[in-house]
């Protein structure tokens, strides 16, 4: 029997599920509206540790442990755990559980980690090669900011179009086994390059790469945007929202007001000083474990897509004169009997 449905879309029939989620965000993240979803808030960025590198391998270590505790499983009762951040080498990840001896892959997807490694994760219970898998990817500001723009000691203003890399982490448990809401279809993106050069618009680059993987995952299922609840993009911020609701009209296809980002979501535009909004590999994972998640489990929603979007370059690329090209990957989730 295939799994395949159109060009890049797979279906699940054994609908894994998630059978746990957790949420760990930093001091800023905790000041944001979605701050009584999170199920750990940090009162600092630093976790008690001495660099922020270190602080952001705690934050996904914390993150772990709570997904574990929450699905009641030991971390021996994993099969694989798939892991990513932002750090060269994804070293926060690597860190974080290279002593916890469950068989790792360590992934980079940009800001679509999260989707990168749930899809993965729910392919591995699907396809018989693991009865539990943990999917976690997280980010610090200041890592990132260190990494991938000026120390900030530096004090560069931002414009407009900036976004600010959120400070969290998000784990998801998934198991061939249990009661929860489950992983149904997968659209794997392609890489999508519009050109964009400019390293402080990143919703720009990206929101090609979420108009391409939306409009394929509703070719491929036969679904139109009102089958879902709930639409969700990751870290395109306010300007890569309205790129992608734009590319849409001229479709003739109305995204309405269940098309969210998780960018937008995670701060207060108005208050927080974050620009254009949240970005990094711990916004959509944390929105994805903390908001999205629970509403959920509370029946508010209960078809999601959630497509967490990526940018695919490095300080090096950058610092030549390479465009940014980006990536999406959508994962549907539906509560059980929907």
């Amino acid at each position: 029997m295939t799994k395949r449905l159109g060009s890049q879309t797979v279906f699940l029939p054994s609908k894994p599920v998630i059978l746990s989620s957790a949420s760990v965000v930093g001091q800023k993240e905790s000041q944001g509206p979605l701050k009584d979803c999170f199920d750990f808030l940090s009162e600092d960025s630093r976790f008690g540790a001495e660099t922020w590198e270190k602080a952001e391998t705690k934050m996904l270590n914390k993150c772990f442990s709570i997904a574990c505790d929450k699905a009641k499983l030991p971390p021996s009762a994993l099969n694989y755990v798939l892991a990513g951040d932002l750090l060269s080498q994804c070293i926060s990840s690597t860190f974080a559980l290279k002593d916890s001896g469950i068989p790792y892959f360590g992934l980079y997807g940009a800001c679509s980690t999260m989707a990168e490694s749930l899809s993965l994760a729910a392919m591995l219970i699907d396809g018989g090669f693991a009865d539990n898998c943990c999917a976690i990817t997280g980010s610090h500001f200041c890592a990132a900011e260190r990494q991938f723009r000026m120390p900030l000691e530096y004090g560069g203003q931002r414009c407009p179009t900036c976004q600010w890399t959120v400070t969290g982490a998000g784990a998801l448990i998934i198991s061939g086994n249990g009661s929860g809401q489950r992983i149904t279809h997968i659209t794997t993106g392609t890489i999508t390059d519009a050109g964009i050069k400019d390293v402080n618009n990143m919703g720009a680059a990206m929101a090609p790469a979420a108009y391409e993987t939306l409009k394929t995952h509703f070719s491929d299922t036969g679904r139109s945007p009102d089958y879902y609840d709930a639409i969700f993009t990751g870290d395109l911020g306010a300007l890569g929202h309205d790129i992608v609701q734009d590319l849409f009209k001229n479709d003739g296809v109305k995204l309405g007001a269940n098309y969210m980002d998780c960018g937008v979501l995670i701060y207060d535009l108005q208050t927080q000083d974050v620009k254009a909004g949240g970005s990094g590999c711990g916004c959509s994972a944390s929105v994805l474990a903390g908001h999205i998640l629970s509403a959920m489990n509370k029946g508010i929603w209960k078809k999601v897509l959630f497509a967490a979007t990526g940018a695919l370059m490095s300080p090096v690329s950058s610092m030549q004169g390479e465009s940014i090209p980006g990536i999406c990957h959508a994962v549907a989730i539906e509560s059980e009997g929907a």
